[in-house]
């Protein structure tokens, strides 16, 4: 899965911090608070990322209504398992980067092996 460009993440963020569908109009007012962007750059990307299959999209009167097709986890998971695969040594790669995170990443990460743990029932 790549790496978002810096306006499609800006709408991933919202479109996943809010949970719903919503209209390139909706995107585009809540980044107007923080910087002018026009409604056709955001409905341009907003395309894009449908195009890409990040969002579905169906129409709603004479919108779109755009919705992530994954969470923000699964997203992050992706892009982790592609920098994975990318190396000759993951072993390597994932302990460099325990290394480097928090104890709170490493508890939540001990978290996670014990769940899936149980989900697999080994």
């Amino acid at each position: 899965m790549r790496q978002l460009g810096g306006l499609e993440a800006e709408i991933m963020d919202r479109l996943w911090a809010w949970g719903r569908a919503a209209t390139a109009r909706e995107v585009r007012d809540d980044l107007n608070k923080k910087r002018p962007i026009a409604y056709s750059t955001v409905k341009t990307v907003a395309d894009i990322l449908f195009g890409k299959g990040m969002l579905t999209r169906e129409k709603d009167g004479r919108a779109w209504l755009y919705r992530a097709t994954c969470t923000r986890q699964q997203y992050t998971a992706a892009r982790m398992h592609d920098a994975l695969e990318g190396t000759p040594d993951p072993a390597g790669v994932l302990l460099s980067f325990v290394e480097q995170i928090s104890v709170e990443e490493v508890q939540a990460l001990r978290a996670a092996l014990r769940a899936a743990k149980r989900r697999s029932g080994t």
